[in-house]
This record gives C-alpha cells, structure tokens and sequence, in this order.
C-alpha cells in the first residue's frame, strides 16, 4: 500500500512538471517581441508602358537593417471609405516586388479624381501587421523631338489625364538614358511653364549605338502624382565607332584568339629544351656502352 502511494505521488509530480513546462514555453512563445516592417512604395507611370508599384520591405532586427523576403502584401482600392481588393504580391529574395496594374481603369479615383491605394501587410510570427497609404493624381507627360533654326529640342507638356487641363509649376527632368547613370540635358530640374511646357535643347556630339538616342523626361517623385515618364527615340546622336579588339589576336583576347609569337615561341623553346635532354641522353647511353 505503502509502494502503491509512492509510486502514485512519483506521477503526479512528473505530470505537474510536463504540465509546468508546457505551460512556460507556451506563455514564452507570446512574450516572443514581433519586429515592425517598413513598407516603401513608389507609384511609377510608364507612358505608353507599364504602370506599376515599385514596393520594398525592410525591418531593423538587432540594430541592423534587414531586407524583408517572401511576405505577402495586399493591395486595396480606397472608394467611398471602401476597401477593394486590387491584387496581391509577394517580395522577392531582396524583399522588393513589383506590382503591375493592367491599366488605371483597374482602380477608381475619388470624387477629387484622387486615387488612394493601401499596401497591406497582415503580419506573421515573426513580424507585425503593416500598413502603406499611396495616394496621386493621373497625368500625362506628352514629348517629342523638334528642330528650330538647325536646332534639335525636347518638347513636353504635362497633362492633368482626368481633367484635360495643363499642370504648371512641376519639376521635370530630361536625360538621355544610359547604361549606369542616365545623362542630363540641360538644367537637372526644369519647371513647367503656365502652359504646362517645357522646352530643352540637346547639345550635339552626344554618343549612342547607330547615332540613335534614347530621351526620358521624368516627373520624379512628385507628391501629387507620384513619377511619371515618357520615353522618345531620337537618330540625332553621334555614332559609336566599335573600336573593340575582341575578335583580334591581342594580349587580353579569349583563348582562342592567343598572339601568335605566344603561340610560336613558347612552344620552339619547350622543344628545344626537350631536343637537348634527348640528345644528352642519349650520349649518356653511348658512353655506357662504350
């Protein structure tokens, strides 16, 4: 009986202490402290090309900034103090995603032609939920290349695309697109006159493959309507003269295409050199013999 007691408090004590124990991780998991994310977004217009979001994820862990990967966002189109679902888009390895509208007709602007959208993130184990406001008006950058007086000029004009009219006072930017850095004609930022114009000349003796050029004018970031650019193709440049030596036989050619004095002596030298331990042998075996 005594035995019987024993072995029953033994049980009891170890199924208190599984219970204790489970009890303990189970309030750790929760006091567990979730980091915060920050959610960056551009609104991008290309004209007659994509229109998109340009979204990046990072959150601060441990003091270091961090890249955000594989979370899943929701894209909403504010109405009417409505919410409606737009779409949704993961970040990739770099915690960056692209999300690309078909067209604007996709979304709906406000009675102030106002589109609002909201980036949403529900939060997971490791992060809290998040949440990013974009909110722009619709315009048009309408470019073109003209020539005054022998004179080549960009010519563009900003357009409010719901109201028709001429947006002034904005910053806008032409450059010529580059591989790294795109070139800039003249002034870095020109403002729309009252007619919503601008007009910048292009210096000559600019370089590009065939003499063809390729000018952007960019509304960079505006507050009201986010950045938008058009794109015109111009044969003004000068061309390119391929001075590359890549298919001659020079020192920094492919293998292939080795010098021929690297191909010749190198290898007379190593015969040579061979002939003479041949020849030295071979006397080696004579005077033995003898």
């Amino acid at each position: 009986m005594k035995n019987q007691l024993n072995f029953n408090l033994i049980f009891l004590a170890i199924l208190g202490l599984l219970l204790f124990s489970t009890s303990f991780q189970s309030l750790h998991a929760q006091k567990v402290k979730k980091e915060r994310v920050r959610l960056k977004a551009k609104y991008i217009k290309v004209m007659d090309g994509e229109i998109y979001l340009d979204i990046k994820v990072t959150a601060r862990v441990k003091r270091k900034n961090i890249k955000v990967s594989n979370i899943d966002l929701t894209i909403y189109n504010k109405v009417n103090n409505k919410k409606i679902k737009v779409g949704e888009t993961t970040t990739d390895v770099d915690g960056e995603s692209k999300f690309v509208f078909k067209n604007l007709n996709a979304i709906k602007p406000d009675s102030t032609n106002t589109y609002n959208l909201i980036i949403s993130f529900k939060g997971n184990d490791t992060f809290k939920k998040a949440k990013k406001n974009i909110v722009f008006k619709d315009v048009d950058i309408r470019a073109k290349l003209i020539t005054k007086d022998s004179i080549n000029y960009i010519s563009a004009i900003l357009i409010d695309a719901n109201k028709d009219s001429l947006v002034s006072n904005q910053s806008l930017t032409v450059q010529v697109k580059r591989l790294f850095q795109p070139l800039f004609i003249g002034k870095e930022f020109i403002i729309t006159d009252e007619n919503g114009r601008i007009l910048v000349p292009i210096e000559e003796g600019i370089p590009g493959i065939d003499g063809n050029l390729t000018f952007e004018v960019v509304l960079n970031d505006s507050d009201d309507f986010g950045t938008v650019k058009a794109i015109v193709e111009a044969p003004i440049g000068v061309p390119i003269v391929d001075e590359s030596t890549f298919d001659q036989r020079t020192m920094w050619s492919p293998r292939n295409k080795t010098p021929l004095f690297l191909l010749i002596f190198p290898n007379l030298l190593i015969f040579s050199i061979w002939g003479l331990i041949i020849y030295l042998i071979t006397n080696l075996f004579k005077i033995t013999k003898s």
